[in-house]
Order: structure tokens, then C-alpha cells, then sequence
């Protein structure tokens, strides 16, 4: 035992960097795990708690106030039913901030959806104007329990009691209404209905829906809401982030688990005469596997530990999401179990990956077998051992003479027309000869020969280095796209700024006049959106129509053509989705009881409500419709227009009759992704440092063996320098290569994917600028050269004895 940890330690101070990185390439995989882990929990717990503490409805549909709801308890599959509730369609405003609003009638506290409240207090018919708010709707209005809301446009006041959480859609600027619960006096004049169905098993959700849809008449239903949606839109970005910090963390483990098996590899490759001297003093083949698994496995539990410490103590103060994401996670009942199986989880794959290296260290024979060396692929030890007066035999019985050393040793002296050491034997590859005819500095040809010369343990190298490029690569482009949802976000279907919706006091005219009338309105799209009700009557989907045949919508598409024709429209990816039509086919859908036929002929980028939206123009919707007014207009700003100055603006002078809002950019909630992916980098950019230390170790031991043959033929000490930094170079510029090759493309799937998951649909893909890949490119190759240069110059500088020494 204390010949084994004295090795350890002699090992350990010999390589003190590499045990560094290792150490810290652990704790950042485990940390990227464990906080993919929090923010999975994060996006599904608090859904579901709330749905559990309510008693929540599965489907909550939306009716007009004549429709008979009190069928819908009979039906198959029904547990129980909340409501229904009168409901009506209203703006709110508190401390200069507006919202649209359903308020719903509530005499009491439901059993089914009933909403737990964490501040203040329910309903009370003392207070008959109180009313309750959703919490994200009373974030929106900075509204706490005991503040007034004014109704603009009329006299009425209501007053804030309680702040209550819902498991049903939840506020949306410009696209979902906030919930408001009142007493059904605070509801004179109700423009429908509500009733929420809890079912037995809710995987018979759309069954029901269908069932209901039909009991009621397709014209009674206005809107259909389901669990499904509303668990959805919950975790929303929250899942995103876990899938990417998931994604780079089993990658990044990966990376650094064939990092490790090359250091090992290339160590045991380096001291195959320790070890044979190990085997001779009595160790045993287990005795030396475990030295060096031991000592791997110290170094990664080491990492595990620190960064699952850390990520229980200070990660809850990481401020943003990710801080409460944690928080959260810490007080869930599998919080522990996942602390613990997590690092010992990696720690159990860079154990094996260790295993598989250190398994060749244990079969290494006590005496050593003689072998060529040659990181140059010529072999040069040939003339190393002419040069010692013997005449070694190599593995096949041939003299030294004969060997590919001494060919390589002879065709650099004829081509540099230095004297001949001996009868020319061989020769260089024809490239190499070619290169050096060409007068290309002999350190640059020898250094490629060296890199590529030995394929199957340069293709190793190339390959264990192309992995945390090759994630690198995607960690960039998803950073470019997101950058891309800001920076063009016409691009990825927000060709608009603001959306401005107007109520009773102005009509068409008075309000399309009033918008284009502020200078930095450069265009105002008039439009409708109502929910419609797909073939099947399971779901409804959003039906927009906006602008005309002569001023049409400009829309993101990403396959087909743009709408032009009457019953012409464009879908997004999730309505696609959900109807299984393509580009081309015509649908059928019924808003109210009348039925609305479109041909789809183009697919829309459509980052709103999950890309269920199907988009059309005004023109074709007032065809079937001739009364229809709109009730929206999407505005496209000049350059350079600050959208909180025009909405300021226009809410001054439509004098409480507007009602602006900037439209929502899905990237907005992915602030957080960019110091994830900084993170990642950071961690894979470990990796490779190990990798590439790794890598020069390697060329460093196995160029002393051809040491005096290089210097015998009048190499200076720093052109053999120069020689393995060219090698080490040439072997990340291969890397780089090889990851811009791969990387680019699957960075493209997977973001694509993710859209066409999410409904917004492939196209959003951005990769990084050429600029960006130069200069990663530039910096590994860069970073390798710099990392060599010191180790090869020392090697390069050795004294003769030290040379002769290895050699032997």
C-alpha cells in the first residue's frame, strides 16, 4: 500500500495541471446535471402542486350564457364540475399599467379549481367590490391586497382582497387574459360562461372535449382550454433551459470521460519500463489497475463533491431562475436522491471509462518488450541506435538499418543535401518530399508527418478533441439564435412591435387614423383573433386575419408561399401538428356555428400559443363575415424607434380608449441561457485543455526516442521544437475542422427540433458568423501551439544522457 500511494503521489506532482482540470471538468458536469435536474423539477412542480392544492379542473370550457352547461355533469368520464360561472371580458388598471381581464362570477369558494390563496384573503360579501387576482396578473399590475383597480371607460373601482395561484393558462400581454374571481354582484352584465370539467382519467381529455362539443353545439363554445396546455405553457422556458443544460452536461461527461481514457492511454504508453518495474518488485496486475483508477476516481469524486456542495448551499442564491428554480428543487421529496445519485453517477462512468485504460496497464509484462518508437510515423530509431555504436533488432528480426527511422533519417538528409549518414533505404511520403522540395521550413513538413503519420492514434486524438469543439460549436450557435429573436426579430415571425387594441370609443377609422398619425408608426396592420374549433370539436386553435389584400401582414415564412388568394392562409408548425396536414391542404374549422375553410399554402414561423395559430387575411375573414370590425392592430415601428416611447404615446392620445402592449419575444425568458452557455463553454474548454495536454504529453516522450537522429542530421533544438508544436497544432487545426464540419450541421437539427417541439417550427436557426469561427478556430490552434512550446523545448534541450536514457 505504501508503494502504491508514494507512487500516487510521485504521479500526482508530475502532473499537477491535468489533475487540475479534471477536478474542475467534474465539478462543472455535475453542477450543469444537477442544475438540469432543478429547473425539470421547477418547470413541473409548481404546475403540478398548484393543480394538486386546487382540485383542478382538466378542461374549462368557455360558453355563451344560453348554452345548458348542467348537461356536461352526466357525461362519461366526468368526476365533477366547477360552475359554471358567469363571466365577462374587461380591461383593469393599476399604477398607470393596464390589462385585459375576464372576470368571473364566483359566489364561493369552489371545491373543483379552487384556487389557493397566497396573499391576503378569499371573497368576502362584505366587501362586494373585492375581487382575487392571479398571481401573474397581479405581478403585471404591481397590485398587492388592499389596492384599487379603476375599469377605464367607466366609474366603476374594484378593490384588491386576495392573490391566488391557478393552475389554468395564465396571463399573457396581448394573448391571454388575466383572471380576475369575483362576486357574481361584481359582474352585472356577463357576456358568457365558464364551467370546468374534473375527469376520472385524464387521458380522456379529448374525448370528453368532443362529447361536450357536441352536447352543447359547436356554436355555444367559445373557447377550449385543457390541462395539457396549461402544464405546458407553465414550464415553458423553465424545460427548455433543463434540455440544454441536460444535453451539454451528458456530452460535456462523455468528453471528459474519453479525456480521461486518453490520459491514461497515453501515460501507460509513456512509462511502459515504470511499470515493467513495478511488475518486477512483486505488484501484481490488479495492484497496478488500481493505482491508476484509484487515482482517477479521487480526482473525479473530488469534483463531485465540491460542486454538489456548492450546488446545495449557494445555489439557491444564484440570482434569476436559476436561483429559484433550485430553491424550489431543494424542498422536493427527490431532491436528495438526485444529489446523490447524480455525482456518483459520473463519478461511476469516468471510473469505468478509467478502467478500460488502466486494465492495459495491468497486462503490461515485467520485462519489457523491445519496440520502434516514433511519434514521426518514420521511426528514427534506427539511427538512434547507430549512433549508440549497437544494432538493435527490431520487432520482425530486420536490422536497424532497414527500419522506416532510418529511411526517414536518410531522405531528410538528401533533400536538405546534408552528407549522406548511410545508403538511402526509403524515403518520405510524396507529400512530405513534395513540401520539402518546395523549401517549406523542414520543422513545419516533419511536424505534419508527425501529427497524421500513426493514423489510428491520431485519429483518437482528433476525435477525443473534436468532442468539446464540437459541443462548443453548438453552445455558440444556440447563443447566435438566441441573439438572432433580438437582433432580427422579423426573422423568426415578430415582424411587428406593439399591439394595440381599442375599445368601444373609437371605431375603425378614428383608430387607424390615430395610430398612423405618430411619426414613428412606419405601418399599422388591422386584424382579428377568435378561437376556433378544430375538426373533431377536441381542441381550439387561434384564427387570426390580419391585414388586407392591398396592405398584407408580413409574415416569417419557412415553407410555401405567403397568403395572396382569397381563403388562402399560412399555419405554424404546431397547428400542423395537431390536424397531421401539410402545406397544401385545406382544413375546416368552425368559429361559433359558422364552419371557416382555408387552404393552407405556406408554413409561418409562430413563436405565440405554441404555434396552434392559423393566419389569414381580414379580407378573407370578413368574406364569411361581413360585420366584422377588428379588434387589434399590430404595429411595425421605424428603425430605431423606442417601442416604450410610442406606446407611451399613443396611450396618452387615444385618452384611455387604447389599449398598447409590446409584443412578447420568446427570447425574453431565455436571458438565463446565455450564462448557462458561457458556463458550458467554459467547462467543455477544460476538457479540452485536458485533452490537449494529454496529446503533447504524449508527443513529448515519444519524440525523445528520435531526439539524436534529429539533432544527427542538423536540426537546432529549435526546429524539434518547433516540430512538435507543428504537430501539436496541426492536430487541433484537424479538430477544428472536424468540429465546424459537424458541429454546424447538428447544431441546426437540434435547434430545429426544439422549434418544431415547441410549435414555432424549424427555420429559427442561426449559426455563428464566420468571424466567430475563425476566431475559435485561431484560439485552439493557437492554445495547443502555446501549451506545447514550453514541454518541447525543455525535451529539446535535454542533455545527451538524459536522451540515451529514454531511449533504452
Amino acid at each position: 500500500m505504501r508503494a502504491t500511494l508514494r507512487w500516487a503521489h510521485s504521479d500526482l506532482r508530475t502532473h499537477r495541471g491535468e489533475a487540475l482540470f479534471l477536478v474542475l471538468a467534474t465539478a462543472g458536469i455535475v453542477a450543469s446535471l444537477l442544475l438540469a435536474t432543478a429547473l425539470f423539477g421547477y418547470a413541473t412542480n409548481p404546475w403540478q402542486r398548484v393543480f394538486t392544492q386546487s382540485h383542478g379542473a382538466h378542461v374549462w370550457l368557455h360558453t355563451d350564457s344560453a348554452a345548458d352547461t348542467g348537461k356536461l355533469a352526466g357525461l362519461d368520464g366526468v368526476d365533477s364540475v366547477a360552475g359554471p360561472y358567469p363571466t365577462a371580458d374587461a380591461t383593469v388598471s393599476s399604477r398607470g399599467s393596464r390589462a385585459a381581464v375576464e372576470l368571473r362570477g364566483t359566489p364561493e369558494r369552489p371545491s373543483v379549481g379552487r384556487p389557493p390563496v397566497v396573499s391576503g384573503h378569499w371573497l368576502d360579501p362584505a366587501t362586494p367590490n373585492g375581487v382575487v387576482l392571479e398571481s401573474r396578473l397581479a405581478r403585471a399590475l404591481l397590485a398587492e391586497p388592499g389596492d384599487p383597480l379603476s375599469l377605464p371607460g367607466t366609474a366603476r373601482e374594484l378593490t384588491v382582497v386576495g392573490v391566488a395561484d391557478s393552475a389554468e393558462p395564465r396571463y399573457r400581454p396581448g394573448e391571454q387574459p388575466g383572471l380576475v374571481w369575483a362576486l357574481p354582484s361584481a359582474v352585472p352584465d356577463p357576456g358568457g360562461q365558464v364551467i370546468g370539467l374534473r375527469l376520472t382519467d385524464p387521458g380522456d381529455t379529448s374525448y370528453v372535449v368532443q362529447r361536450a362539443v357536441t352536447v352543447l353545439g359547436a356554436g355555444a363554445i367559445g373557447e377550449v382550454s385543457t390541462w395539457q396546455q396549461a402544464r405546458a405553457e407553465a414550464q415553458g422556458d423553465n424545460r427548455l433551459l433543463g434540455q440544454v443544460l441536460g444535453l451539454f452536461g451528458l456530452g460535456a461527461l462523455v468528453a471528459a470521460g474519453l479525456a480521461v481514457h486518453g490520459a491514461i492511454s497515453t501515460r501507460i504508453r509513456g512509462h511502459l519500463r515504470d511499470l515493467s518495474v513495478l511488475k518486477a518488485i512483486g505488484f501484481t496486475p490488479g495492484q497496478v489497475v488500481r493505482v491508476f483508477l484509484l487515482q482517477h476516481l479521487a480526482y473525479a469524486l473530488l469534483g463531485a463533491v465540491a460542486a454538489a456542495a456548492l450546488a446545495e448551499a449557494l445555489g439557491s442564491r444564484i440570482p434569476g431562475r436559476l436561483g429559484d428554480a433550485v430553491g424550489v428543487w431543494q424542498g422536493l421529496p427527490g431532491h436528495t436522491v438526485a444529489l446523490v445519485v447524480i455525482p456518483v453517477g459520473a463519478v461511476l462512468f469516468i471510473g469505468a471509462t478509467t478502467g478500460l485504460a488502466a486494465w492495459r496497464a495491468g497486462r503490461v509484462p515485467p520485462v519489457p518488450v523491445p519496440r520502434p518508437a516514433g511519434a514521426l510515423g518514420g521511426r528514427l530509431s534506427g539511427a538512434t541506435g547507430r549512433s549508440r555504436g549497437t544494432r538493435s533488432a527490431g520487432p520482425s528480426g530486420r536490422p536497424a538499418s532497414a527500419w522506416p527511422g532510418r529511411r526517414l533519417a536518410s531522405g531528410v538528409r538528401r533533400v536538405l543535401r546534408l552528407p549522406p549518414a548511410a545508403a538511402r533505404t526509403g524515403q518520405l511520403s510524396g507529400m512530405a518530399r513534395w513540401a520539402l522540395g518546395l523549401r517549406i521550413p523542414p520543422a513545419l513538413v516533419l511536424g505534419w508527418h508527425k501529427a497524421f503519420t500513426r493514423r489510428p492514434r491520431s485519429l483518437a486524438t482528433v476525435a477525443r478533441l473534436t468532442l468539446p469543439l464540437l459541443l462548443i460549436v453548438v453552445a455558440m450557435s444556440a447563443w447566435t439564435t438566441i441573439d438572432r429573436f433580438h437582433s432580427e426579430p422579423e426573422q423568426i415571425g415578430l415582424p411587428t412591435t406593439l399591439s394595440v387594441r381599442a375599445d368601444a370609443g373609437l371605431n375603425e377609422r378614428q383608430t387607424r387614423t390615430l395610430l398612423e398619425r405618430d411619426p414613428q408608426v412606419a405601418a399599422a396592420y388591422p386584424g382579428v383573433e377568435t378561437a376556433a374549433l378544430v375538426p373533431g370539436q377536441t381542441a381550439t386553435i387561434a384564427l387570426r386575419g390580419l391585414g388586407t389584400h392591398q396592405d398584407p401582414f408580413p409574415y416569417t415564412l419557412a415553407e410555401g408561399r405567403a397568403a395572396r388568394g382569397a381563403d388562402e392562409a399560412v399555419a405554424g408548425q404546431g397547428l400542423l401538428d395537431l390536424l397531421d396536414v401539410r402545406v397544401g391542404d385545406w382544413v375546416r374549422m368552425t368559429v361559433g356555428d359558422q364552419p371557416q375553410i382555408l387552404h393552407i399554402v405556406g408554413r409561418s414561423i409562430e413563436p405565440e400559443n405554441a404555434g396552434r395559430v392559423i393566419s389569414t387575411s381580414l379580407d378573407t375573414l370578413r368574406a364569411n363575415d361581413p360585420g366584422l370590425r377588428p379588434t387589434l392592430y399590430e404595429l411595425r415601428l421605424d428603425p430605431g424607434a423606442a417601442p416604450g416611447e410610442v406606446a407611451d404615446r399613443l396611450a396618452t392620445a387615444g385618452r384611455g380608449h387604447l389599449d398598447v402592449h409590446t409584443v412578447a419575444n420568446p427570447a425574453d425568458g431565455l436571458s438565463p441561457l446565455r450564462a448557462v452557455v458561457a458556463g458550458l463553454i467554459a467547462v467543455l474548454a477544460l476538457i479540452g485543455l485536458i485533452e490537449l495536454m494529454t496529446a503533447i504529453g504524449g508527443a513529448v516522450r515519444e519524440g525523445e526516442r528520435d531526439l539524436l537522429a534529429l539533432k544527427a542530421i542538423g536540426l537546432s533544438p529549435r526546429q524539434i521544437t518547433a516540430i512538435t508544436v507543428t504537430a501539436t497544432g496541426c492536430t487541433a487545426l484537424a479538430a477544428v475542422l472536424a468540429a465546424t464540419a459537424l458541429g454546424l450541421p447538428l447544431a441546426h437539427w437540434l435547434i430545429d427540433a426544439q422549434g418544431r417541439s415547441s410549435g414555432i417550427g424549424a427555420g429559427i436557426a442561426q449559426g455563428p458568423s464566420a468571424l466567430l469561427m475563425v476566431l475559435l478556430g485561431a484560439a485552439a490552434v493557437l492554445c495547443a501551439a502555446a501549451l506545447a512550446a514550453v514541454p518541447a523545448a525543455r525535451a529539446a534541450r535535454r542533455r545527451l544522457a538524459d536522451t540515451l536514457s529514454a531511449v533504452a
